[in-house]
């Protein structure tokens, strides 16, 4: 930060564009060829952010390399799936064996029960589970369930919520979702959101919730707005399904273990798999007894790749062997006390930022206060975050463009002290846009 920086907004914008451009030609070129074959050069439009997304060639440990050869702190985690850092030297193994052992067996295996054994353990809503292959999946799943157990049509989502590529509700909703009949209730508004309960109550098979809105922007559900949700879904006689792909990380039984709240039914995914393609669904017995082959009158539900050996294997380990519970809680520490540190970074400097979230999940967002709807978030300029992304980048850490921070254990004390360090550095040095 010794150059010389511009004193407006817009133009540090474009002077860190231009810099991060001229450091990663190698970036900019592969994209360009990227653009030729798939719509943006992109798949995963998360991942999406200017002038050109980085270009991730290798990661080891807690560090990623792009193809330009620059070396980052991987502090987002690959958005919680990533919470073994890369290549977990036990993961490794456990994929190798799986390999040697033969991928695609055609058949029940010997991994499948042992790791719905350790997801019924571990989350106190889960008597019983299926797997599937990614979190969208799971939740698509959870609807469909709820919706044939309880014979009612309606689904309640949270506007700005995200369950999914197929159940996106950033601004209410986007054209692609699945075609549920939705009901878009409003994020920690208890009075607004129970008189949405009532009033369809004789419709309504269920409602859909992060307990953390995490690509919200790392929203905290207020205590008293999810038991609202618990009080007055058992009394309509719908289900309460907690969305905790992301939150499922928080100590050792989830956000539903932290809050004391026990939903119906649980979806889960990212890293239960081992890092790899997973998800699942899963809750009471007398609601997940539907998919029973051995029952009269089950409903079918197939995958050819939900007991994959690959993802079985990793997650047995993963969740068994290393994630354990004692480690679960010491990351939740390390995460809230990072985001203490980065929240004292932003109050000492006296500038426009906070960082919100829970424990490992974190969002930093250009504002005093944290937000507690997604309807602040939107509200909120995201020039300055750019800007700070983009710097902090150079610095060698590597966050989503929005600011969101997921903490693999790969992450130690020291890396959290040098990023705190780091932080302070990129906003002194552009502090007066920031303030």
């Amino acid at each position: 930060m010794s150059r010389q920086l511009n004193s407006d907004l817009n133009s540090a914008i474009e002077e860190a564009q231009a810099l991060y451009l001229e450091k990663r030609p190698i970036t900019a070129a592969t994209h360009e060829e990227a653009s030729k074959v798939m719509p943006g050069g992109n798949t995963r439009t998360v991942l999406f952010h200017g002038p050109v997304p980085l270009r991730i060639a290798s990661g080891e440990g807690a560090y990623v390399k792009d193809v330009d050869g620059h070396r980052y702190l991987n502090l987002l985690g690959e958005y919680t799936a990533g919470i073994y850092g890369h290549s977990h030297p036990l993961i490794k193994k456990a994929i190798k064996d799986a390999i040697d052992g033969g991928i695609n067996l055609t058949g029940h295996n010997t991994y499948e029960h042992r790791l719905a054994k350790l997801v019924c353990d571990r989350f106190a809503s889960v008597e019983l589970v299926r797997f599937t292959n990614s979190g969208t999946e799971a939740n698509l799943m959870a609807l469909s369930t709820a919706r044939t157990h309880t014979g009612r049509e309606k689904v309640m989502v949270m506007n700005g919520g995200y369950h999914g590529g197929l159940l996106y509700f950033g601004g209410g909703g986007i054209p692609t979702n699945a075609p549920y009949p939705f009901v878009l209730g409003r994020y920690n508004d208890i009075e607004t959101t129970r008189a949405l309960i009532q009033e369809h109550a004789t419709e309504l098979a269920c409602v859909l919730v992060e307990p953390m809105m995490g690509s919200g922007g790392c929203i905290v559900g207020d205590v008293k707005f999810l038991q609202m949700l618990r009080e007055e879904t058992s009394k309509a006689g719908a289900l309460l399904i907690f969305d905790e792909v992301m939150t499922s990380r928080f100590v050792g039984g989830g956000a539903q273990g932290l809050h004391g709240i026990k939903p119906d039914m649980t979806t889960l995914g990212k890293y239960i798999g081992g890092g790899m393609s997973f998800g699942a669904f899963g809750g009471r017995a007398d609601i997940m007894e539907l998919f029973d082959p051995t029952k009269e009158g089950h409903v079918p539900h197939a995958g050819t790749f939900n007991n994959n050996t690959l993802t079985m294997a990793a997650g047995i380990v993963g969740i068994g062997e290393i994630f354990t519970d004692d480690k679960a809680r010491e990351l939740h520490d390390r995460g809230t006390w990072l985001a203490q540190q980065v929240n004292q970074v932003f109050l000492a400097q006296s500038v426009n930022f906070i960082a919100s979230g829970i424990g490992s999940l974190i969002n930093i967002h250009a504002s005093r206060t944290a937000p507690s709807s997604p309807e602040e978030v939107a509200q909120l300029d995201q020039s300055t975050r750019e800007l700070l992304f983009l710097d902090l980048l150079e610095a060698g850490y590597y966050q989503a463009s929005r600011g969101f921070i997921a903490l693999s254990l790969e992450i130690t004390d020291q890396n959290c002290l040098d990023f705190v360090e780091a932080l302070n550095e990129a906003v002194q040095a552009r502090k007066p846009l920031y303030m």
